[in-house]
């Protein structure tokens, strides 16, 4: 059973980008996530941040994983890139090639969709030092409760800290 991480660069307010979508972490952030995602098989975004990952050459930077796109736009699967239409489907590819673990990556209705569904089994989060008035939540507003339990706390930089939690099922 493939065991998927929800992995997110956030504001301590708890944005994972403004409104335009830009996300201008530290470089210690960038950094903490291009070593996280290498050590991952397979990554599973949502289609809005597939996009922006594919036109910066995202999945180059982090040795090109097996990407799986949440998205009910009908697109063209390629030999390292997978469309579906929900997360149950995502995990069903994965557990079918038999990746051990995923990292999730986003955004925000498809961290909710995962959480929802139970099957998110640790979450990461990098914590900037910084406030947006205004952005994307973490999670897209949906009716569902989670328990998590505190593994690790990393120190990335003077003011960055990353956290690292297991869902308690």
């Amino acid at each position: 059973m493939v065991k998927i991480m929800l992995y997110m660069g956030m504001t301590v307010n708890g944005y994972i980008a403004k409104e335009d979508d830009s996300a201008p972490w530290s470089k210690e952030i960038w950094k903490s996530y291009y070593k996280i995602a290498k050590k991952y098989e397979a990554l599973i975004l949502g289609r809005r941040t597939y996009e922006i990952m594919d036109s910066a050459n995202e999945f180059e930077k982090i040795g090109n994983p097996f990407v799986v796109v949440i998205t009910s736009k009908n697109m063209k699967n390629t030999n390292s890139i997978n469309f579906v239409e929900s997360p149950k489907e995502a995990s069903d590819l994965l557990n079918t090639k038999r990746f051990k673990k995923a990292l999730l990556g986003g955004g925000a209705k498809v961290n909710s969709s995962f959480i929802k569904e139970g099957l998110v089994d640790e979450i990461c989060l990098d914590i900037e030092p910084a406030i947006f008035g205004k952005g994307l939540n973490l999670f897209f507003p949906k009716d569902f409760e989670v328990k998590l339990k505190l593994l690790k706390i990393n120190k990335l930089s003077q003011n960055s800290i990353q956290l690292h939690y297991k869902v308690i099922r």
